[in-house]
């Protein structure tokens, strides 16, 4: 069910190492977040660094 406000949620699957789902595992419990809502985070915040960055580089800084 879509909810309003919030953007629709698409299921993939992805193979990552061992070490990393652990470690991902831990941080998302220590945000109190599932690890779907804790990758997905992550995963935002950096789209949003790398936009930066590019917006940056684009102004010649």
């Amino acid at each position: 069910m879509h909810r309003p406000n919030r953007p629709p949620k698409v299921r993939v699957s992805v193979t990552l190492d061992e070490h990393v789902v652990r470690e991902v595992r831990r941080l998302s419990g220590i945000q109190y977040r599932s690890l779907s809502q804790y990758i997905n985070l992550v995963l935002y915040r950096h789209i949003a660094e790398l936009e930066h960055e590019k917006e940056q580089s684009a102004r010649g800084k």
